[in-house]
C-alpha cells in the first residue's frame, strides 16, 4: 500500500513538473496546482495513515500513537488546500487579464504585445 500511495505522489509531482515547464499559462497554472495536490498527499501521508482510530485522545484507551492518528497533518492539508484553492483563483484572474491584454496565454506573450513597454531586448 505504502509504495502505491508513493507511486502517485510522485506522478502527481511529475505531470505538476512536467505542466510547469510549458509555456502556456494554463499548463503552468493545472502545474502548480497539480505539483500542491502532491504535497498535500504527502503531507497527509506523512501522518501515518490509521484506519479507524480517533484523532482526538479519549478515556479507555493507552494514550500512544499507535491507537490515534496524527490530526497534525490533517490540519496543515486543510490548510493548504485553502490557500492552493485562493492561491490558483488568483493565478487564474492575472492569466485571464493577461490573455485580455495581450490575445495569447504564451508565457512571454507581454513581450510581444504591441503596447509592451521597450525594455532593450530584441524581439523574437
Amino acid at each position: 500500500m505504502a509504495l502505491l500511495l508513493a507511486i502517485f505522489v510522485g506522478t502527481l509531482a511529475a505531470g505538476g513538473i512536467y505542466l510547469l515547464l510549458r509555456a502556456r499559462t494554463f499548463d503552468v497554472v493545472l502545474g502548480l496546482t497539480l505539483l500542491s495536490y502532491a504535497v498535500n498527499v504527502f503531507i497527509f501521508l506523512t501522518g501515518r495513515l490509521t484506519v479507524g482510530a480517533a484523532p482526538i485522545v479519549a478515556g479507555g484507551r493507552a494514550p500512544t500513537l499507535s491507537s490515534y492518528a496524527d490530526p497534525l497533518p490533517q490540519a496543515l492539508v486543510l490548510t493548504a488546500i485553502v490557500i492552493g484553492f485562493a492561491m490558483t483563483a488568483v493565478m487564474l484572474a492575472i492569466a485571464l487579464r493577461a490573455y485580455g491584454r495581450t490575445g495569447s496565454d504564451h508565457v512571454d506573450a507581454a513581450r510581444d504585445a504591441p503596447d509592451a513597454p521597450d525594455d532593450g531586448e530584441p524581439r523574437r
